[in-house]
């Protein structure tokens, strides 16, 4: 999918997986036209009345939002591209030489200014998007991920594309706990380690198995060495990724609180 106005209706009647849950069109007009917060927003945007809330301005309004959700004003932001050289601490400025150093090579599927190689934008040589195995599982000894969640697998069934999912971005990362595509690793510390080793290993349970020898991990997961301090200018790095401006925007707040 490559407008948003298609992909909006897949969390709202998608079941697989469930994510609103909503069984039909009329069920979620019939709950927002019950609701007065919603009444009287989509009457100050769209006009009054009870044909106002209909699926049409319900996208519109949806994907309206979210095209308002930039976030390009981190310490790092103003750093790297606003000019103030004082914006990140001396140990994030080390941190950063480090994320892209090829002894890490975090970069390669966190590069570019959204920390991503899954953007799409005008600008690009061409239009692919990336897919990583990132060595989170190893079931059978064989590469296998849990059966719900082999992501582009599931799709063309090709043994390579086991496990393989977007890089997502690294903006605000810090506030996004828990981490990897399933929230399976807790803390940033913990995915740091994660690629350290090459590979999770989990030594109990329905998914056990040694994820640094999955045969279809990317060979930029490959293992790397790193000293206590550099984890700490590491984290100093991504910690500058937050955009307090974004995240505390007024205009971004549940509307029922305000």
């Amino acid at each position: 999918m490559t407008k948003l106005e298609t992909q909006t209706l897949v969390p709202m009647f998608g079941e697989h997986p469930v994510e609103l849950g909503m069984v039909s069109r009329e069920e979620i007009l019939t709950f927002l036209r019950r609701d007065s917060t919603s009444q009287k927003l989509f009457a100050k945007a769209f006009g009054a009345g009870e044909k106002a809330i209909n699926l049409n301005n319900l996208i519109k309004a949806l994907v309206s939002f979210e095209r308002s959700l930039i976030s390009f004003n981190s310490p790092y932001d103003r750093y790297r591209y606003g000019g103030t050289r004082t914006a990140i601490s001396a140990s994030a400025q080390r941190g950063e030489k480090l994320f892209h150093s090829e002894r890490l090579e975090c970069f390669h599927c966190h590069g570019g200014f959204n920390f991503s190689d899954s953007v799409k934008h005008e600008r690009l040589a061409f239009t692919e998007m990336a897919f990583h195995n990132t060595g989170l599982y190893n079931i059978d000894g064989k590469g296998a991920y849990p059966s719900n969640n082999t992501e582009v697998h599931e799709i063309t069934h090709q043994p390579t594309d086991m496990g393989r999912f977007k890089a997502p971005t690294l903006r605000n990362i810090a506030l996004t706990a828990p981490y990897m595509h399933d929230g399976s690793i807790a803390t940033l510390d913990e995915v740091i380690e994660h690629y350290r080793v090459g590979g999770r290993t989990l030594h109990r349970g329905e998914n056990a198995g040694i994820g640094r020898k999955n045969p279809f991990k990317s060979k930029f997961i490959s293992g790397f060495e790193i000293t206590e301090s550099e984890k700490r200018v590491l984290l100093a790095f991504l910690h500058s990724l937050t955009d307090e401006t974004f995240i505390n925007n007024p205009a971004f707040s549940d509307p029922h609180e305000q």
